[in-house]
């Protein structure tokens, strides 16, 4: 299924978590909950100042190794017809070094997700996961975009 390139940056603007997958070096599947803010087919999430017991994360070093890695978001409803899932799949790296991405994407965290504003965006050394996605695959239950739309309908 095909989705429109303005309700998926719709849903990317609006929905607040999903789900990153990365793949370890052994081959072991690793999929993590994430926040993100989307730009221009890139998605950008932090190593932010939440509870961890390490920023040296498992996502991190399975990027580095690997290269690659999938977003998934989906939504759930007890009315099945109103399921959905979309996941963007591609190119992952990551990201320390450029002053300007980490200040700019800080800035859109801050304004997609209120708790930056008291929590810092990043843990220590300014680090992003960033994935440029490559393929888009989309699924829904109903077979078009509608419970998307409903989705990310102005409330």
């Amino acid at each position: 299924m095909k989705i429109d390139p303005d309700i998926l940056y719709a849903l990317l603007e609006r929905w607040p978590v999903a789900r990153l997958a990365t793949v370890a070096p052994d081959g072991r599947p690793h999929l993590v909950p994430v926040v993100f803010v989307a730009e221009a087919g890139v998605v950008f999430s932090p190593v932010d100042a939440k509870r961890k017991s390490s920023t040296a994360l498992a996502r991190l070093r399975n990027v580095e190794a690997r290269g690659r890695g999938s977003l998934l978001i989906d939504h759930y409803d007890a009315d099945w017809s109103r399921l959905w899932w979309v996941r963007l799949d591609g190119v992952a790296r990551v990201e320390q070094d450029d002053a300007a991405l980490l200040d700019r994407v800080a800035r859109r965290l801050r304004a997609k997700y209120p708790q930056y504003r008291s929590l810092e965006p990043y843990a220590g050394t300014p680090t992003l996961l960033v994935l440029r996605w490559e393929r888009v695959r989309v699924w829904t239950q109903s077979g078009d975009t509608a419970p998307i739309l409903r989705a990310v309908a102005p409330q």
